[in-house]
């Protein structure tokens, strides 16, 4: 014979219990959902990090500057620095990367224009004067805006290079497929901006939360243009790998430089630019193999690596 307790004070107990653990999870699932729509909502705050502050060339102690002001598609007013080139060069369109303004970038500007190139850089909606505030799909259009008024300058597609650092590569890239150029030169590309938030927040659901997600690699397959990309080998902000992932995704013909020795925000000052000028000296003569160049540290020369060799490293 077969006893079946049927304590009332244990079952009770139980399904207590069970209750108090369903509500839990489902208060934790709350939280979190509340957390993702907040993120969603705020993450264009933590993604850019604007300088507000307009500032003339002269106060940079560039020569040869001029500020312009043009409008975009929708009316905003952008602020930009234009200096044209010499005479056989070409110009660079120029889009920086996420922190400050065009003024941070004075020392680049001062490198390229001694050699005689022109250039154009952008402040972003929201950087350096320009009105309204930073979103991809705007920057985009900005980016046309830009182009368009460099074209109004009498500059031709063949002689403007378009040129992007870091957050500015993932726009370079999206006006590659608008806009005739003559080149696309990268500077510490991303393969998305989704990627490089996950190298601190691994666990979030970003892809979800991200509106702006500047996806370069699902992009650079469409670029038909010579392509140059220079990283820094010790870039703690976006690895190197991703500079190689964007890099064997893109067309022929291109070239990946490495500087083993610099970081995000000092390429120039390891001789970045000297590389960047070498291949826009190549682009005159339509030589511009397909490598990978890696710095020798120690040398002042850089050796040239096969891009099939290149891929089975």
């Amino acid at each position: 014979m077969v006893y079946i307790s049927l304590d009332p004070k244990t079952t009770n107990t139980k399904r207590g219990a069970g209750e108090l653990m369903l509500n839990i999870i489902l208060a934790l699932f709350i939280i979190f959902a509340l957390f993702c729509i907040v993120a969603r909502l705020l993450h264009r705050y933590f993604l850019y990090v604007p300088d507000r502050r307009r500032v003339d060339p002269r106060e940079a102690g560039i020569a040869g500057v001029e500020e312009i002001v043009f409008k975009s598609t929708d009316g905003k007013k952008l602020v930009a620095w234009y200096r044209p080139a010499e005479k056989g060069k070409q110009t660079l369109l120029y889009f920086p990367g996420n922190s400050g303004s065009v003024a941070d970038r004075a020392g680049k500007l001062k490198a390229i224009t001694a050699d005689g190139y022109g250039v154009f850089i952008v402040n972003y909606r929201g950087y350096g004067g320009s009105a309204s505030r930073p979103r991809e799909k705007r920057l985009v259009r900005d980016a046309v805006s830009a182009y368009d008024t460099l074209r109004g300058f009498g500059v031709r597609p063949r002689d403007i290079v378009l040129y992007g650092e870091s957050l500015g590569t993932g726009v370079a890239t999206q006006l590659c497929q608008q806009r005739e150029a003559a080149a696309l030169v990268l500077e510490s590309p991303f393969t998305s901006v989704v990627d490089v938030g996950k190298l601190a927040w691994p666990l979030l659901p970003l892809k979800q939360i991200m509106v702006d997600q500047y996806r370069t690699i699902d992009r650079i397959d469409a670029v038909s243009l010579p392509l140059f990309i220079v990283h820094g080998g010790r870039d703690a902000v976006i690895p190197l790998d991703m500079a190689r992932h964007v890099f064997h995704a893109a067309k022929e013909p291109k070239t990946l430089t490495v500087v083993p020795r610099a970081g995000h925000n000092d390429l120039f000052e390891h001789g970045a630019w000297s590389r960047v000028h070498e291949f826009l000296v190549r682009l005159d003569t339509d030589a511009v193999p397909t490598t990978e160049r890696q710095r020798v540290p120690g040398a002042g020369r850089f050796m040239e690596v096969p891009a099939a060799a290149a891929a089975e490293r």
